[in-house]
This record gives structure tokens, sequence and C-alpha cells, in this order.
């Protein structure tokens, strides 16, 4: 199979792609490449590679600047998945598109399931929304994957920024009323990698098995590096003050993936564990 990956060189494309290539002939694009709200130049790429399957990882993902900067969101998240689709129809390629566990609005006292209507609410979750509207509208071969709480190696994440502040300071402030599913972007990587091959097109959930809040985490982090002298303090978000409000509770229900026969992708403490594993040189080992 012919693919082209968006957003080949940030944190999930870049270890997405390597999986694939074992595979299929795979074509990675970054914003040196083309620039994705340009839709001519979309369209002259997608004719020039006449690709089977397009995987947009492509966006504006930081989700305070999302909320202070709501037209660079729109461009990023909305504009640039819709020229994507539109390529991707004019040569008769599926898509998987990845958005957000924030689109919904953390309301509900269970898992969200892939049938639950999203209900944002930040300029984030709501330009990942139009874009998974521009996805379905546009093809009728497409997967949209939603996700959460990504961290791996080749890109800024929580769990590198729990260790850079653990080395700076001797106590870290950290939201306690947010419960979400981390996920090793190496673990999903090989989730999509089998969806993709499937003709069973939709919504579909895929993210770590278990969750935690980000104190639970940021405690988890800590302490398997061993950082004891390191103390981990819970606040609530009204106390850390961010710009854009978060879901209290976007726990997702991984059903329609599982149906498949894909395997729920490992606990999110095991993807911990080969990340830092990784860190260190030694994937998959004890840390």
């Amino acid at each position: 199979m012919r693919i082209i990956v968006t957003g080949a060189a940030g944190m999930l494309g870049s270890v997405l792609i390597p999986v694939l290539e074992r595979e299929h002939q795979v074509s990675g694009l970054t914003r040196k490449d083309c620039d994705l709200c340009d839709e001519h130049a979309v369209r002259e790429i997608f004719t020039r590679q006449r690709p089977d399957a397009v995987i947009h990882l492509a966006a504006f993902t930081n989700v305070d600047a999302c909320e202070l900067e709501p037209e660079k969101a729109k461009a990023g998240n909305e504009l640039t998945t819709f020229n994507v689709a539109q390529a991707a129809r004019h040569v008769g390629a599926a898509m998987l598109y990845i958005s957000t566990d924030y689109v919904f609005d953390g309301r509900l006292n269970r898992p969200y399931a892939e049938d639950d209507l999203p209900c944002p609410l930040s300029v984030y979750g709501r330009t990942k929304v139009q874009g998974e509207k521009h996805v379905q509208e546009i093809l009728d071969r497409h997967f949209i994957v939603r996700t959460s709480w990504l961290f791996g190696p080749n890109g800024k994440n929580f769990v590198s920024t729990i260790l850079r502040l653990a080395g700076e300071r001797p106590e870290i402030r950290v939201v306690n009323d947010q419960q979400g599913a981390p996920t090793y972007t190496r673990h999903l990587a090989q989730a999509l990698t089998q969806l993709l091959t499937t003709e069973e097109y939709g919504i579909f959930h895929l993210t770590g098995t278990g969750n935690c809040s980000w104190f639970e985490f940021a405690k988890k982090i800590v302490a398997a590096r061993g950082l004891s002298q390191v103390q981990v303090i819970p606040i609530s978000s009204a106390e850390f003050g961010r710009p854009a409000p978060r879901p209290a509770y976007s726990v997702l229900a991984n059903r329609r993936a599982t149906s498949l026969g894909i395997a729920p992708l490992p606990p999110w403490e095991k993807g911990l564990e080969d990340y830092l594993g990784e860190l260190c040189g030694i994937v998959g080992g004890q840390v």
C-alpha cells in the first residue's frame, strides 16, 4: 500500500512511519515539504504520489495556544484537514484522521464510547470536531481515531516536562481533577497500523489501558525515576489557571477496535515503563 503521512516529524509520526515501512511504501510530509493550508499544493502532491491511504497527523495541538489564537487553530486543525480530505477524495485514497479526547466535555461518569456526541469545551476541541466533520462529509472511506494524553520520543510531552521540572525544583504542582488515559505513541502506532489494513471505517477510540489523573501520572513518573526528594503536590485546575478549559473526565472506551480483534493497548503504566527505559537506552527495561 502507498501511504502519505502528514506531520511526519511529530511525536506520533516519527514512530509510526518506521512501523508502516515494514510492509508499505510510505511518504512522510513535514511542514517543509508542503503547506497543508495551500489546497493546490496538497492536491499536487497527492496527484503525483497517488497514495492508497493518507494518515493525517499534522495539527496545532497546543491547547492553550489554540485558545489564545483561534484563527491559527482553525487553520491548523480545520483547513488543513479539509484540504487533505479533498485531496484524498481526488485520488481515491482512504484517510485516517487523528482526533482527541478533548472533543468531549468530561461530564459523563463513564468512559466515552465512539457514538457519544462530542461537546468540546475549548477552541482546540472545537477545531478537532470540525476536522472530524470534514473527514466524514468528504470521504466514505475514513477512520477517525480519538486518542489521549500522548507521550513518547521526539516531542514535548507530559513525561518529559515532569522529568525536566524534577531536575529544576524540589516540588511540582500538578492538577488532580482531570482524569484521562495516558497513551504511549509506540503502542498506538502498532494499533493504527493494524486498523489501517481493515475496511471497518468510522470512529475508533485507541488509548492506553486504564486511567489516572495528571497528579497520579506525575507521581508515577517521579517514583519510577527514584526521585524521592521531589514532592508532587496536587492542585485544582482553577489554581493552575490555564487559558483553555479541559474536561474533568475524558477516559475513552476502546470498544470498536477490540471488536475487530485489535488487542487493547497495554496499560499506561507499561507505556511509561517502556518510554523511561527508552530514554535510558534500555527499551522495555526496568527503570
